[in-house]
């Protein structure tokens, strides 16, 4: 059963802060709860209702034992997405968006393999038979694909979802995904179109705080798919044993619906 999403945690994380009203994407019209000192604010009720959302059918993917990829190349997300994508043991890119990454995989596998057959020259003494100059040109490409494509090495086929980070800085990213009709769930800011994406997360997408608040939520969510994963194999000889009814009720997502009375500040935020 999926942990409720307390908006008052939501308010603490900043997530509500939207960008300057002058550059707002008009799409973003029905997430925006208000306008403060020349800066929109999210509707964190609405925030709320879709991350419970997104986390169903994150949930359903992860139980089916498919990849999401996680990507965000922005510096104040990147280690944060690193972190907790690798905790949920899920690929990410957090270095510059392979162009082809998605819609040209076969190329970007061999990329992938061209690391393992380095590491295995090492193991066998190959590696040690080059020359000096070489082996360096050798070391520096391991570094080179390990930087770039290290983190998806054990994503043997397409992802079955993207989570995104700015999508506005990985447009190329869900172009990609839209070409091959991946699903894309993303942190949409107050300056982006929402209608780009298949699962919405209206939210700050520039302050750490906001996005490890987002991401803590989904990851968790994955995490729980992937134990219903494990628990599913556990009990499923049993079942094959013996007739067993279960009943299985639907999941009902909970959702603070209360108004904030917290009073909101401005933060300081980029022009």
């Amino acid at each position: 059963m999926s942990n409720k999403v307390e908006v008052k945690e939501l308010l603490e994380a900043g997530v509500h802060f939207g960008h300057m009203t002058r550059k707002w994407d008009p799409n973003m019209a029905p997430y925006i709860y208000m306008e403060r000192n020349g800066i929109h604010i999210i509707n964190l009720y609405k925030t709320a209702a879709k991350i419970e959302e997104a986390n169903e059918a994150l949930k359903k993917i992860a139980a089916s034992g498919r990849k999401i990829l996680f990507v965000a190349t922005k510096k104040q997300a990147k280690d944060i997405v690193a972190d907790k994508a690798a905790a949920c043991n899920m690929p990410y890119i957090t270095e510059r968006w392979p162009g082809g990454m998605l819609t040209n995989f076969v190329t970007i596998r061999k990329a992938v393999k061209k690391m393992a057959t380095i590491d295995k020259m090492k193991k066998d003494g190959t590696f040690m038979t080059l020359s000096k100059k070489e082996r360096l040109q050798v070391d520096r490409l391991r570094a080179k694909l390990e930087k770039n494509l290290g983190s998806i090495a054990d994503m043997s086929r397409l992802p079955a979802a993207l989570f995104v980070v700015d999508i506005k800085a990985e447009h190329i990213a869900i172009k990609e995904a839209q070409k091959l009709n991946i699903p894309v769930f993303a942190m949409v800011d107050t300056n982006s179109d929402p209608r780009e994406v298949d699962y919405v997360i209206p939210a700050n997408d520039d302050a750490s705080k906001s996005i490890d608040k987002i991401l803590s939520i989904v990851t968790a969510a994955v995490v729980e798919g992937l134990s219903n994963r494990g628990a599913e194999a556990d009990i499923q000889p049993e079942a094959n044993a013996e007739e067993v009814e279960v009943e299985v009720e639907a999941p009902v997502a909970e959702v603070e619906v209360a108004e904030p009375t917290a009073e909101v500040e401005a933060p300081a935020t980029e022009e």
